[in-house]
């Protein structure tokens, strides 16, 4: 901007040209009119430079406010990016744990058959052959949606079954795979449910190490971070050299 010292420097040097040739060429009225539209221009100049500088001042305010506001997303991004993968582990740690189990189930499911099968034969019983035999294809039928990943079908079949067989031999697997079918549905209570049924049966199950770190997961997912380390501490003391023991304190060193 044209300080007020250089502006009344240029005017009175506008001033004694005049004065100098005003004899000759303007007349000290026209003189002084030519200064005036002078100063006038001037000061619109003044005016326009301010309004200049003024613009400049916003725009620099709102390429601050823009680059907060980028930076403050990004952070969230950053923030739900990790919340993903740590949510993608736990799935992969759940999906793992569950391949392993349908493994060992099939063998125990097919040993559990052939007994079965063989007091069938040794009764000769027509009442309990049938009864058996349609225990037998409800349980097929629920644990085959299960398999091929149906799990809204699988979760109501494994339901069904054992409302209609509550005595059951394969109560404790049905409690486990109902469990894991309404946590992927995201029904995370009924899926704590099942887990803690599975949990209280009479006969030590051979994954309930990791039925428990499911249970965590789900109460983590419930918001119940006091209920999630005790059971995770749990795994630690009552399990301590299984896999489900290792992730256990992976998780528990997490939540401190």
């Amino acid at each position: 901007m044209i300080s007020k010292f250089h502006r009344y420097t240029f005017l009175v040097a506008l001033l004694c040209i005049s004065s100098q040739a005003g004899a000759g060429i303007f007349s000290d009225d026209e003189a002084r009119a030519q200064i005036q539209q002078i100063e006038t221009r001037l000061t619109q100049v003044d005016e326009l430079l301010a309004k200049h500088d003024l613009n400049e001042k916003k725009q620099a305010r709102t390429l601050l406010d823009l680059q907060s506001l980028i930076e403050a997303q990004n952070a969230e991004i950053r923030t739900l990016r990790g919340l993903n993968e740590e949510l993608a582990h736990n799935l992969q740690g759940i999906e793992k744990r569950q391949r392993d189990i349908n493994v060992d189930l099939d063998a125990r499911l097919r040993k559990q058959e052939a007994i079965e099968h063989n007091a069938t034969d040794k009764t000769n019983g027509t009442a309990s052959s049938d009864a058996a035999s349609a225990e037998t294809r409800a349980f097929e039928t629920a644990y085959g949606f299960y398999k091929t990943e149906h799990y809204q079908n699988a979760a109501t079949a494994f339901q069904e079954f054992l409302r209609n067989f509550p005595q059951t031999t394969h109560a404790a697997d049905v409690y486990y795979w109902l469990g894991f079918s309404q946590y992927v549905l995201k029904d995370y209570k009924g899926s704590l449910l099942s887990y803690k049924k599975l949990s209280a049966q009479p006969d030590t199950h051979p994954k309930l190490a990791d039925a428990l770190l499911n249970m965590a997961d789900c109460q983590l997912e419930l918001k119940d971070k006091a209920g999630a380390k005790s059971t995770l501490q749990l795994i630690v003391s009552k399990f301590p050299t299984s896999d489900a023991a290792k992730d256990a304190k992976k998780q528990l060193a997490k939540l401190k």
